[in-house]
């Protein structure tokens, strides 16, 4: 199971139209330029809901109840984190459905999630970055799992990248939300509102991937390319 072709060091997936339209809106549509920018001439592997990141067919499969016990943990973890994010993405939706009006219930649920990132996801990243995708990433090096140039990507580069947007994206979601609150004309407060809202969805749907490429295809792949004694020094 490739997750990144060997000769872009691209993730694996297309990019549906409709996608490509609604990165374009956000983009034309955004006064504050994003935090990240991005060169137009490189094709852009978007989180967005591209059909073929969940496809199970390519995927290598976990096997839970196989699974070294750090592992297991890394998979615990991102069970809870699954239901906080769910849980963040029905507040944005309702929000949204509202007409963006910022209640308190809907100020404290936003809260409540941002806190969770800052005490949960954020740790658990820096768990995972530690020591265990060093040594992965040197393992996937000495497999071929990897692509081509002086310094060879890893599926280990594509999660560290995604580690860096889930904060680009929090950071960005939560200081509009802060922002626009704020503001005291309506139109200005409404599209500020809305830049929120999407970096909030990008946010959530880029952790459930993340998660999915983790549980189904990289944690497989370390089971199979680092030994017992690795695995039981993390």
């Amino acid at each position: 199971m490739k997750i990144i072709d060997k000769t872009s060091g691209k993730r694996v997936g297309k990019v549906d139209s409709e996608t490509k339209n609604h990165k374009k809106k956000l983009k034309e549509e955004d006064p504050i330029r994003r935090t990240v920018e991005k060169d137009d001439n490189i094709e852009e592997y978007s989180p967005m809901d591209p059909p073929e990141a969940y496809d199970t067919s390519r995927v290598i499969g976990a096997d839970y109840d196989a699974m070294h016990p750090f592992i297991k943990s890394l998979m615990d973890e991102h069970k809870e984190v699954i239901t906080k994010v769910d849980e963040f993405d029905k507040t944005l939706l309702t929000f949204k459905e509202s007409g963006f009006l910022f209640t308190i219930e809907i100020s404290e649920k936003f809260n409540t999630f941002f806190k969770y990132f800052d005490n949960h996801i954020v740790p658990h990243n820096t768990k995972e970055e530690k020591d265990f995708f060093r040594i992965l990433h040197e393992r996937l090096i000495e497999s071929g799992e990897h692509g081509e140039g002086k310094e060879p990507n890893t599926a280990i580069n594509l999660m560290e990248d995604d580690h860096h947007s889930f904060i680009q994206l929090a950071t960005l979601s939560f200081n509009l939300l802060g922002l626009a609150s704020r503001l005291r004309d309506l139109e200005s407060k409404g599209i500020t509102f809305d830049l929120a809202y999407n970096n909030g969805r990008e946010l959530a749907e880029l952790i459930r991937l993340h998660i999915f490429r983790e549980d189904e295809t990289l944690f497989p792949l370390a089971m199979q390319l680092m030994s017992t004694e690795e695995l039981d020094s993390l």
